[in-house]
């Protein structure tokens, strides 16, 4: 398992350009990581020289990019603007090889859920672009990795595959295992509405990349108090970002279930919500989750995980 970082925190800083994804790099170099995780984004008006110069920057920086962060909206009822998200996410895939090389990941999501769009004619929609893009993503030899999300901060509209049965037929209508994955976020599953880890058990076959993020409720709430009318909970002020490992995911039920399956990629914090310290200690988490879990033999982690949910059942008993 390999870990990378994503700038939630400077993220509208970023995409403004009040800060330079240069400087950001400088930042994330003085983490103990592998990788960086980018967003489209950042690289708006921008020509092949600043690709290469971002390129450039991470070599410098002894980082790789294992995943670019995208957001098309497949499901827009004009038919032109799914053409143009379609055309957005061919090139920045290619941006994705030149600066991930091969088996480097594009994120993808359904789109948005706009008014008056059923459910079987937004499957069709995404279905459609995905399906459209995946041989541009085997001549590149990269991944499109869809997330179960919530929604793009930039977004009007939350996602419209976020609850898990709609999630789950998009996955069923397509049929790429090489060059088309799950990018799972345990934080996201929450704001669903399901159990993070149990989404994780309908999913993990085609987990390709995961972003790690923790949340915490704030004093006085519960999660049965956020739930909407629809079973979701969505983005609250209530549900409050904080150090991965100190909020209500299970990661050690998670991580137990990625090592079952044989799962050892990419793993990228997606902190910084609350200052650099957070997402350090945030990192620091993976790396002794790493050891743990992910190192050595496959008897050494079943027995670590094992230990791990012991010692986490007798705390709560004790």
């Amino acid at each position: 398992m390999r870990i990378s970082v994503f700038p939630k925190g400077e993220l509208d800083a970023l995409v403004a350009k009040r800060m330079s994804l240069f400087e950001w790099i400088d930042l994330a170099r003085t983490l103990p990581i592998e990788g960086l995780e980018l967003y489209s984004r950042f690289f708006d008006g921008e020509g092949d020289d600043f690709v290469a110069r971002v390129g450039e920057a991470l070599a410098a920086a002894n980082l790789t990019l294992p995943m670019m962060c995208c957001s098309p909206d497949f499901t827009h009822p004009d038919a032109g603007e799914r053409a143009r998200a379609r055309d957005e996410q061919a090139s920045i895939m290619r941006i994705t090889r030149e600066l991930g090389g091969p088996r480097a990941s594009a994120r993808v999501l359904t789109g948005q859920r706009h008014p008056g769009v059923a459910d079987e004619q937004g499957l069709d929609w995404a279905a459609e672009s995905i399906n459209s893009l995946l041989p541009l993503a085997r001549e590149l030899d990269i991944t499109l990795a869809i997330e179960n999300h919530y929604k793009d901060g930039f977004w009007a509209y939350p996602e419209f595959a976020q609850k898990p049965a709609l999630f789950l037929e998009l996955l069923s209508r397509v049929d790429d295992r090489v060059h088309f994955g799950v990018q799972f976020d345990p934080s996201n599953a929450i704001t669903a509405g399901v159990d993070s880890a149990d989404f994780l058990t309908t999913v993990v076959d085609r987990v390709v990349t995961m972003q790690a993020s923790d949340r915490r409720l704030a004093e006085g709430a519960s999660l049965e108090s956020l739930r909407q009318s629809d079973g979701t909970i969505g983005y609250s002020p209530d549900l409050q970002h904080g150090v991965i490992g100190e909020g209500l995911n299970d990661y050690p039920r998670i991580f137990g279930i990625l090592v079952d399956a044989g799962y050892d990629g990419w793993i990228s914090v997606e902190d910084g919500v609350n200052g650099m310290d957070e997402m350090r200690a945030s990192v620091e988490f993976l790396r002794e989750a790493r050891e743990l879990y992910f190192g050595g033999s496959t008897e050494v982690r079943v027995e670590s995980h094992e230990r791990a949910r012991r010692a986490a059942e007798g705390a709560e008993t004790g």
